[in-house]
């Protein structure tokens, strides 16, 4: 017992020693080429030695603190304007110059697989434009964070990853999605976009949402299944790719998941919303932006489960606040669940933020939206709202159209545009007095309704929109 005493003590002696002569050193996340979030506060925090005075410089701006008796240290940054480049210099019993740093928006890229692939492609599978882009894609002020895949099933301060300036090589290696959501925002910002891409291929929602969240809220996920892949067990994602990044600055996040829920798309819809929540209130920046991407019609065969979730994406948009959905219904692949035109999905999604956080003026960021119908003639009317100068078929025949009467069985329905677009007829001859219709409602379709900008309709149904509105 003497001989483990002494061990005890011997080693604690060596870690009191390894401490005090601790090198001041700071998360992955800060990095030369990165890009701070203009226009807020920005904390800056890493390890010391206890009690140890240190001084953060960026930009004229000269900030002390000192180490607590964890050797945990943070500084507050003054807000700042979009600009650089700068250099962040941290200094202590040792020196740390981070160069070639950035001001301007900083944006999360997350999800599963539609997220993850690279703007190159994966094993046999294409992204339009690929090569065009990737060879067109240098642009100093677009910088691109990819955090590598971690699972820990507690939460972790660190991760892997570096800052890399956009060219060729490196654009080459991240997020398409991300990519082209990022360049549009550059191009048309005119600033430093800064890209973090945090996302693992065939992962549900709950990987990516704490323990403390489900616990309390989704008690059927406190014990990890011994079948299940580790990326899919419960908040393991959360703790190895998100919590390292609290509270480092961002402008808002977007999102390309739901396939990894299709089996419960009830749960989504109360899960998704949760999973939001979590990461607004861990990062502390109140009701940041958060938009996310419908899933892609694709042919599988639970299309209760897929077009489930299409559902719970659909009402999270309309019932969280700050939140916006891009609807791709028109640029699927039956046999791909991976959607080829990558540019569409990331461009969508950057319409929402240039209206929404930007205020660019003469722009449409969403696509229709049911508002209400009326039923007259034994036919349905119905009107849309995101259609400021009405819908359209683009051109196309008008299909995936449905219509039911009072005993709820629904039948194949024609459509026609009435009013120069400010009206859709809905009609079966079979159907006497309809009750309800719906649209969309198949794991498979190729969009057919759009307003004039060009963007499509949500699937939806009549039959269910009370619910949606009712859970506000």
């Amino acid at each position: 017992m003497k001989i483990k005493k002494y061990k005890i003590i011997i080693i604690a002696i060596f870690l009191m020693a390894f401490i005090s002569h601790a090198q001041v050193s700071l998360p992955n996340i800060f990095s030369d080429h990165m890009v701070l979030q203009r226009h807020q506060e920005n904390l800056v925090w890493g390890k010391s030695n206890i009690d140890e005075e240190v001084i953060v410089s960026i930009a004229g701006q000269v900030l002390k603190t000192r180490a607590d008796k964890k050797g945990d240290w943070s500084v507050k940054l003054k807000p700042m304007d979009a600009g650089g480049p700068f250099k962040l210099i941290i200094q202590a019993s040792n020196k740390i110059t981070y160069t070639d740093i950035l001001v301007g928006e900083v944006w999360l890229c997350t999800g599963q697989s539609n997220m993850a692939m690279k703007l190159e492609g994966g094993p046999g599978q294409h992204i339009e434009g690929s090569n065009h882009a990737i060879l067109n894609s240098t642009n100093l002020n677009l910088r691109l964070f990819t955090v590598d895949s971690a699972v820990s099933d507690t939460p972790l301060d660190v991760l892997e990853g570096n800052w890399e300036t956009c060219n060729p090589k490196t654009s080459a290696k991240f997020s398409a999605v991300g990519y082209f959501f990022g360049k549009m925002l550059q191009e048309n910002l005119g600033i430093p976009i800064g890209l973090i891409s945090s996302s693992v291929g065939g992962t549900p929602a709950q990987a990516w949402t704490s323990k403390e969240v489900l616990s309390i809220e989704f008690p059927e996920f406190n014990k990890a299944s011994k079948i299940v892949e580790p990326t899919k067990q419960p908040s393991v994602l959360y703790n190895g790719m998100i919590h390292p990044l609290i509270p480092y600055g961002i402008k808002g996040a977007i999102w390309y998941q739901g396939e990894g829920n299709r089996w419960n798309p009830e749960q989504y819809s109360r899960l998704f919303p949760a999973m939001i929540k979590n990461w607004r209130t861990k990062w502390k920046q109140g009701n940041f932006p958060f938009y996310f991407v419908q899933l892609a019609p694709y042919g599988f065969k639970n299309i209760d489960g897929w077009v489930g979730v299409q559902q719970a994406q659909l009402k999270t948009m309309l019932t969280v606040q700050n939140t916006g959905m891009a609807v791709i219904n028109d640029i699927g692949y039956k046999t791909r669940i991976h959607p080829p035109k990558k540019k569409e999905v990331g461009e969508r999604l950057a319409f929402w933020a240039l209206k929404k956080d930007y205020n660019i003026e003469g722009i449409t960021h969403s696509g229709p939206i049911y508002k209400s119908m009326i039923i007259e003639g034994g036919k349905a009317l119905i009107s849309f709202d995101e259609a400021p100068r009405g819908i359209t078929s683009l051109g196309k025949i008008l299909d995936n159209f449905e219509i039911s009467g009072a005993d709820g069985v629904f039948y194949k329905a024609e459509a026609k545009i009435l009013n120069k677009g400010e009206i859709l007829q809905v009609w079966n001859d079979e159907v006497a007095s309809p009750k309800n219709v719906r649209y969309g409602w198949n794991s498979y379709i190729e969009g057919s309704l759009f307003n004039t900008a060009g963007l499509p309709a949500s699937s939806f149904s009549t039959e269910t929109w009370n619910s949606i509105l009712n859970s506000k």
